[in-house]
């Protein structure tokens, strides 16, 4: 949710050096927008996160080439920020890591109005490289037909789940009656909800989308007719792709997280709420 206001950065400086650190798992989707990548979790880093801590030369003269440092972090004493001041960079931005008021993508372009960057309606969009469209490309080679439909039956955490006999209903009807491929996205968080589905599901043929990078799980869901799934970063992620997708919202999650798109449909949890997400499809596919 923070790709629109790289994006903004990028437009308004296309020329800039623009770099993003943070968790190298995640920082390969700020591909397309970002001229490099460096890790948080690097050792010689450490001395940033602590009051007077010794700073690493290296990383001394690789926050000095920067005019400005947008962070998200959580820093409440302003330790981080205070360092990498030190390190004599022009201007720091600090941003709130959480929503509180505001849609998440929204609020994280707040920060950039100190820098006269004003975004109305930001979008997360994801672009995978030529390297994770061929690995999405091999993966997807064994299921025979172009209409695949992607279920998410996890989240991080299981009360934003939606209940998976609801999620078993639905995809019984993408196969046999709408005649979809069923991909089932799985990480280590979704083990039980994926296997009570494929347990249900059975014996359609499914085929499990597990141990991708994220950038391949979006060059992936990119090459999906559909995308289905509860309130989760893969969720955003199908949306950012430009897939047409719908999410499930139920009491545990907030407004504040919905993913946005025109392709995008959100259905909160409820009576008849299968059917509700049927409609949904209609609109977001047809």
């Amino acid at each position: 949710m923070t790709l629109p206001a790289i994006a903004a950065l990028r437009e308004r400086w296309p020329e800039a050096q623009l770099e993003v650190l943070g968790y190298p798992h995640i920082t390969g989707l700020a591909q397309g927008y970002a001229d490099a990548t460096r890790s948080i979790e690097a050792r010689p880093l450490a001395g940033f996160f602590v009051p007077n801590g010794i700073l690493e030369p290296t990383w001394i003269d690789y926050f000095a080439k920067f005019s400005v440092v947008i962070s998200y972090l959580f820093d409440p004493d302003e330790i981080f920020a205070n360092n990498v001041k030190l390190c004599g960079v022009k201007q720091y931005i600090s941003g709130s890591p959480k929503p509180s008021d505001l849609p998440a993508a929204r609020h994280y372009c707040r920060p950039l109005e100190a820098l006269a960057i004003y975004v109305d309606e930001p979008v997360p969009r994801v672009f995978p490289n030529d390297s994770d469209r061929a690995v999405a490309t091999k993966f997807l080679a064994r299921l025979g037909r172009e209409r695949i439909a992607a279920i998410h039956p996890g989240s991080g955490g299981e009360p934003k789940n939606w209940p998976v006999e609801k999620f078993a209903a639905l995809a019984r009807w993408l196969v046999d009656e709408m005649d979809f491929q069923l991909v089932v996205v799985r990480g280590e968080a979704d083990e039980v909800a994926a296997n009570q589905l494929l347990g249900e599901l059975a014996p359609r043929p499914v085929t499990q989308a597990t141990g991708l990078k994220l950038v391949e799980l979006a060059g992936v869901l990119e090459r999906c007719a559909l995308f289905v799934g509860n309130d989760s970063g893969v969720t955003h992620l199908a949306a950012a792709v430009g897939t047409p997708t719908v999410s499930l919202f139920g009491p545990a999650s907030s407004p504040i997280w919905e993913p946005r798109g025109a392709q995008v449909r959100v259905v909160r949890f409820g009576v008849n709420d299968v059917s509700h997400v049927r409609q949904a499809i209609e609109q977001v596919w047809r």
